[in-house]
């Protein structure tokens, strides 16, 4: 059987990965796929890399263009990421009616609705898999392993780095500064980690989740992005004095007027699952109508856990390549002329429960004014901590925890709290998911 010719534009660590991957597994990986896959050009900026990770098997070059414009090549593979010009080589690879497997999920999340259009008018595929979660199949999952159900909401542990931060400052009791430090000593954070602790990373893997989920457009732009850099040990400290863990989740819930769509520092009950997902591992749960609860678990990052999903996606295309392109399976699951126009919710409009931490001075009726201000807002009190003050200290924490309720209305309530003369700077907010 004639191989499949695949151009890899990209030899860092996923590209490394897949070239060595589908080096090891090539004779299973060709049983399943139906004829072989190989990969014939190597591009990166940097040749020598590409050549030693090559060996001369294949030919290498410094321009990705010289890639999508090979008569030979049938596939291509992006692994350089970013939005300028990994977006200018797949559209050009699309033009030139080749399929494009990327894992380039902040390219899809931002320009997806002109990728996956070019793509649907020139009748060729782009596979994302590894975009989202690496290793994890949760793209598959949802385009196909449950499309017989109403997805009712997704939420996920999608980023490594700032998982591993949160799980060192639970199990450590140290600060968000020194813990980042240790992350990029041992190469989980990046020198500049940005993308990361400040939730963009996550938010880009949740609008492609809540796109599938839900077969709405990706709308990055609509998502509310909001990171770890403000937590402190003592909140996740009380948080597990309640019976709680904070995560940063990627969370797409369906409501009646909208879709919620949101990342953000989130107490999660110890005793879920996914609350236990320590490290720099990545879990995704996904609620359906019919299946219920289900959850993935895996590695989302690394040279092999990532290229394991590129390259299912490589045995995805090959074995459809020559199917009609009108029964193959839909980008965003949901067929192109059936997509939803469901809206992006604002968050004033979302619901869910709140941790709040108030610093006020010690004195009698202080928390009896807190509660008339959240009564006035139609907040009921789910727990209420409240620290001794230390001898001599005229200060003290006071921890509630809200049913759920808008966030309008714990704004409105955060507002007068803080105009109270006994609280002392901001109330501290931090949402909260029972996930039930």
């Amino acid at each position: 059987m004639k191989p499949i010719n695949v151009g890899l534009i990209g030899a860092g660590t996923v590209g490394g990965g897949t070239w060595t991957v589908l080096k090891r597994n090539a004779e299973e990986i060709t049983r399943r796929a139906g004829r072989p896959i190989q990969i014939t050009v190597v591009a990166d900026r940097n040749v020598e890399l590409a050549k030693q990770l090559t060996g001369g098997a294949c030919k290498v070059t410094d321009d990705a263009f010289a890639v999508v414009n090979d008569p030979d090549v049938e596939i291509v593979v992006e692994l350089i990421g970013g939005y300028g010009v990994a977006k200018d080589v797949v559209m050009q690879a699309i033009a030139n009616g080749k399929h494009v497997v990327t894992a380039n999920k902040a390219l899809l999340a931002v320009h997806g609705t002109e990728i996956f259009t070019a793509a649907q008018q020139k009748g060729v595929m782009v596979a994302f898999e590894a975009a989202v979660a690496g290793g994890i199949p949760i793209i598959k999952a949802l385009r196909e392993g449950l499309s017989a159900n109403r997805i009712e909401w997704a939420a996920g542990i999608i980023n490594g780095t700032t998982n591993f931060i949160l799980s060192e400052m639970r199990d450590k009791g140290l600060s968000f500064d020194t813990v980042l430090k240790e992350a990029q000593r041992l190469g989980y954070a990046e020198a500049d980690p940005t993308f990361d602790i400040e939730g963009v990373d996550a938010a880009h893997k949740a609008t492609l989740i809540a796109a599938i989920a839900f077969g709405i457009p990706v709308q990055f732009d609509k998502a509310y992005v909001e990171g770890i850099t403000q937590l402190e040990a003592s909140d996740i400290k009380y948080a597990e004095q309640l019976g709680y863990r904070i995560k940063l989740l990627g969370i797409a819930k369906r409501r009646t007027a909208g879709v919620e769509l949101r990342v953000h520092p989130t107490l999660i009950p110890a005793k879920r699952l996914l609350a236990n997902v320590e490290g720099a591992m990545n879990a995704v749960v996904v609620k359906g109508d019919a299946v219920g609860t289900t959850l993935y678990y895996g590695k989302g990052a690394g040279a092999e856990p990532t290229a394991s999903a590129v390259i299912a996606d490589l045995v995805d295309v090959t074995r459809l390549a020559t199917a009609d392109p009108e029964h193959r399976v839909p980008h965003l699951a949901f067929q192109p002329d059936a997509m939803s126009n469901l809206p992006i919710l604002p968050m004033s409009e979302v619901e869910t429960g709140y941790y709040l931490r108030l610093r006020v001075e010690d004195k009698p009726g202080v928390l009896a004014d807190v509660t008339r201000i959240l009564a006035d807002q139609q907040i009921s009190i789910d727990a209420l901590l409240q620290r001794e003050p230390e001898e001599g200290e005229g200060e003290t924490d006071i921890i509630i925890l809200t049913h759920v309720c808008k966030e309008s209305a714990a704004d409105a309530a955060i507002a007068k709290i803080e105009s109270l003369p006994v609280q002392k700077g901001k109330v501290k907010r931090i949402r909260l998911e029972e996930l039930q």
